[in-house]
């Protein structure tokens, strides 16, 4: 399970720098957390959700964690513009003995998303937010 507080290098942004979230709301299947330094009328949300469907070897997981980032539109200077950003993680988790491919795609996919930093990264999926996507946590 997540913790209440993502901090310490859990989540940056573009320029490398740590944004901090708090957890606002959770129910059974859905964790919502709410940056720590957000302005109230432009709300910066990261989300995680799961939904589980079929049975037995057919079983599915499909999880998602999306970032929403509310801010001011640069063209009129007024108006609240809302970015938001999704990773889909959709697992066959029926038919699953580990979770060894479904951590490989995820490796790829972030790694072609996330940098063409020439120096070696390693993706491994050790983050808290691929463990949660991967095993189905909040």
């Amino acid at each position: 399970m997540l913790s209440n507080t993502l901090n310490t290098n859990e989540v940056k942004n573009a320029a490398g720098t740590e944004v901090e979230f708090q957890s606002l709301s959770i129910d059974q299947r859905k964790r919502i957390f709410a940056k720590i330094s957000e302005v109230p009328s432009l709300p910066h949300r990261l989300s995680i959700s799961h939904l589980e469907t079929g049975a037995g070897l057919k079983q599915r997981r499909r999880s998602v964690v999306r970032v929403d980032i509310t801010s001011i539109s640069g063209v009129d200077a007024v108006t609240p513009i809302t970015s938001s950003a999704y990773l889909v993680l959709d697992l066959p988790v029926g038919g699953m003995s580990a979770i060894t491919e479904g951590a490989n795609a995820l490796a790829e996919l972030t790694s072609f998303v996330a940098t063409l930093a020439s120096s070696t990264l390693l993706y491994d999926g050790t983050g808290n937010g691929a463990n949660a996507l991967l095993t189905g946590g909040l």
